[in-house]
């Protein structure tokens, strides 16, 4: 009975997380829009929109006994019922205190059930008597006798078990239901795999229809026999007997009588493979409209407005840019296009990285934005559209200060991503590509919020991954707009079945411009690389074995007149690709290779044909990667020289604080470098002057010479300027981070998020 209990409350938790969130994302998603609001009109309604999500949430609490949230939902109720009434007024301080306490309704509902320390209960005790004495400060003079009873409402006290349930107004009988997301994921997943039925029974209707075919053309020569049949068996029947032919020859009267049996077996067999091929005709087209409306059903179930993951983010932007002494708004357009759910999710880091980028490099300070003659709040806009059926589009803007080429480029060079002529010959696009590259930033500091390079290389992974594409678009003093285009769905895609060798692939029909034979006389090598012309234009020809490095074998195609190619199209990139055989386009179920195949070069998944034989999904951003590599010409071979052992890079460490100093050298000596201590800025800047060392990893609070003095006048010594400075620190204000940018620091890490890996990704990122 025990466990029943056990399960039955973990079930009630389950499902009041899952009301809470969508309840504290509401009261959050009022708060910005209530403070981006001057009408008092819809001041108004916003205010009681979020008291009555307020006064839910406190209820559903109430239910599974989670004092805390009923105890801070009880003192927002006052705030707003206060506000209702008109008895204070709004302001920058209560909004930030209301933000403070919904962060903290969103921490504690993920430990909901668990017992709290005591420094945690005080801690809830305090924002709680902060709410109060806050609205005490904000009541009007005429209204602050009333007060009393509402502070004693929010405390934390117990309360009797046989509380009654509040009422709640509402239909007895919702239009909705709640169902886990797994459930959903397991129908789909069923669903799904119909496609395959379907497919099956297609192949078997058309393999009917073959056989149908083949039967005709047998009994249409089977006639052509009949009249020779005949003029033997006619004279048989008649002078047999009396000319003893059957005497004569035994046989003969058992073929005819053979012939005869088999021209009626033949009739009998036509019936009934008519009667079949028509049965598998209805079967299939029957089994295909249902297949096919139970998937458009079950994707529809699954789709999710975009409103469900956008909404998170204009408090994202607002925590992220007060941080940075910045003022910015987002707008959001097209919330309400739906998308498929698991696109949904998977899309929420890229755009939290894109939204991070905006506010950190591309939204100036207030003060750069007047000196602009911009609007002191900047914007970052979120634009979503339908392109078509199966496409949608999402445009990320801002109206910052754009991104600055020469500085990309610059990144990109120290990198060795680009040599320094083919750095030269690239046009503003091409270097703007460059962004996507992991480890390219133009921030001039790495801190715990950027500047590592690796936000837009993680946009355009996850992006890829999901069959879409994103591009860049930018202007100085402007903005910068990031376009995304995504697939509507995951679950199926029409696809391009075509042979290389013995191997079969499938390529996506989206990217698949042309199919076309093209005569070996239409094949020439320009710049060592084969290519065609296409409606007057120059294209670049691979053999598609060669970009996915199959084994080669004597190819028929080069003896033949004629070559099979599919030009494939991907982010304003065109390339020919050569294979053996292409058959047909079909309807493809996409089978993810799973997490032991996460990341496999040139593949994207897996079908199953209507044969059953599973044949790789082509990835076509990384296919284009490898056709580029296959066909630039081959690198000279190297001379092999005395293999010479890499040198140890050498790291001086400045800390005042003996256990972080120790704690410091053992997580890098234990990354295999090698490393000096000093026990402030003077000694570390006396043993700079003696010894070589590739980097240093300085605090900043420390005697005699701080880590800002230290790192000053390493900038200002002209043997030391270009030296790599990490500043390890527990001063995380924005003023401090600029101040670690103004001295030159590279690197600028928060003790309170100091994560070893973190650190280490640093130093081998900037030697």
């Amino acid at each position: 009975m025990q466990q029943k209990g056990d399960n039955f409350l973990q079930r009630l938790l389950s499902t009041f997380e899952v009301e809470a969130r969508e309840h504290i994302n509401a009261i959050s998603s009022g708060l910005i829009e209530l403070e981006n609001t001057s009408t008092p009109e819809k001041q108004a309604g916003i205010i009681e929109m979020i008291f009555r999500e307020a006064h839910s949430l406190k209820g559903a609490a109430r239910a599974v006994n989670a004092i805390e949230v009923e105890a801070i939902c009880q003192s927002l109720e006052g705030v707003f019922s206060a506000l209702k009434r008109k008895d204070i007024l709004l302001s920058p301080g209560l909004f930030d205190l209301l933000h403070k306490a919904v962060d903290t309704l969103g921490q504690l509902l993920r430990s909901v059930g668990v017992e709290r320390t005591v420094t945690e209960g005080s801690r809830i005790q305090e924002l709680i008597h902060e709410i109060g004495d806050s609205l005490k400060r904000a009541r009007l003079p005429a209204k602050q006798e009333e007060l009393k009873t509402t502070v004693a409402e929010g405390a934390l006290v117990p309360r009797p078990q046989a509380d009654q349930p509040v009422a709640e107004d509402g239909p007895i009988l919702a239009e909705t239901v709640r169902i886990s997301t797994a459930k959903l994921n397991s129908l789909l997943l069923q669903a799904e795999e119909l496609l395959s039925a379907k497919l099956a029974a297609t192949r078997r209707a058309a393999e009917l229809r073959e056989i149908t075919m083949a039967f005709a053309a047998w009994k249409k020569e089977r006639a052509k026999l009949g009249l020779n049949v005949r003029a033997i068996q006619w004279p048989l029947e008649r002078d047999g007997k009396r000319s003893g032919l059957g005497e004569k020859n035994p046989q003969l009267p058992k073929l005819l009588e053979f012939l005869e049996w088999d021209n009626t077996l033949a009739k009998s067999l036509e019936a009934r493979l008519t009667t079949l091929a028509r049965s598998a005709e209805h079967d299939y087209r029957s089994l295909g409209g249902m297949v096919t409306n139970l998937l458009e059903d079950m994707k529809k179930v699954l789709m999710l407005p975009f409103s469900l993951l956008l909404e998170i983010f204009p408090k994202f932007a607002r925590d992220l840019s007060h941080e940075q002494g910045k003022e910015v708004d987002v707008f959001i357009q097209g919330a309400e296009i739906e998308i498929d759910r698991r696109i949904l999710e998977e899309m929420k880091d890229p755009l939290i990285h894109l939204v991070r980028n905006a506010v950190d490099h591309g939204i100036e300070s207030p003060q750069e934005r007047e000196k602009k003659k911009k609007p002191r709040r900047g914007t970052v806009t979120f634009a979503v559209s339908q392109k078509d059926s199966n496409k949608i589009e999402i445009l990320v803007s801002d109206d910052g200060a754009g991104i600055d080429v020469s500085k990309v480029q610059t990144a990109a060079s120290k990198l060795s991503i680009l040599g320094q002529d083919e750095a030269e010959n690239l046009n503003e696009q091409q270097v703007l590509s460059l962004v996507f590259h992991s480890g390219v930033s133009t921030s001039p500091i790495i801190t715990d919020i950027s500047g590592r390079g690796l936000g837009l290389a993680i946009v355009r992974e996850k992006v890829e991954k999901l069959g879409g594409i994103v591009a860049l678009e930018t202007y100085r003093d402007v903005g910068t707009a990031f376009r995304i285009l995504l697939p509507v769905t995951l679950a199926t895609f029409r696809g391009v079945l075509v042979r290389v060798n013995d191997h079969l692939f499938v390529l996506p029909t989206t990217n698949v411009e042309r199919v076309v034979r093209v005569s070996k006389d239409e094949v020439k090598t320009v710049g060592n690389r084969e290519t065609i012309q296409l409606n007057g234009q120059t294209i670049s020809l691979v053999r598609l074995g060669d970009a996915l490095e199959l084994p080669t074998k004597s190819r028929a195609s080069d003896v033949v007149g004629k070559v099979h190619v599919v030009i494939l199209g991907f982010a304003e990139k065109r390339i020919a690709f050569q294979v053996d055989e292409i058959y047909d386009e079909q309807e493809v179920l996409v089978k993810r290779l799973g997490k032991q195949l996460s990341r496999v070069r040139n593949v994207t998944g897996a079908t199953a044909l209507a044969t059953g034989k599973l044949v790789p999904i082509l990835n076509v951003p990384d296919l284009m990667k490898s056709a580029v590599r296959v066909s630039a010409t081959p690198a000279q071979t190297a001379v092999v020289g005395p293999q010479v052992p890499e040198r140890r890079k050498s790291i001086l460490i400045a800390e005042d604080s003996i256990t972080a100093r120790t704690l410091l050298k053992t997580i890098l000596e234990s990354a295999g470098y090698n490393v000096k201590t000093a026990v402030d800025g003077v000694d570390a800047f006396t043993t700079l002057r003696t010894e070589d060392f590739d980097l240093v990893v300085s605090d900043v609070d420390m005697p005699r010479m701080s880590g800002f003095d230290l790192t000053a006048k390493i900038r200002a010594e002209k043997k030391l300027s270009d030296l790599p400075v990490v500043l390890v620190t527990a001063l995380e204000s924005r003023e401090d981070r600029e101040r670690g940018i103004d001295v030159g620091a590279n690197a600028y890490i928060v003790k309170s998020s100091f994560d070893q890996s973190n650190l280490l990704a640093v130093i081998r990122r900037l030697i």
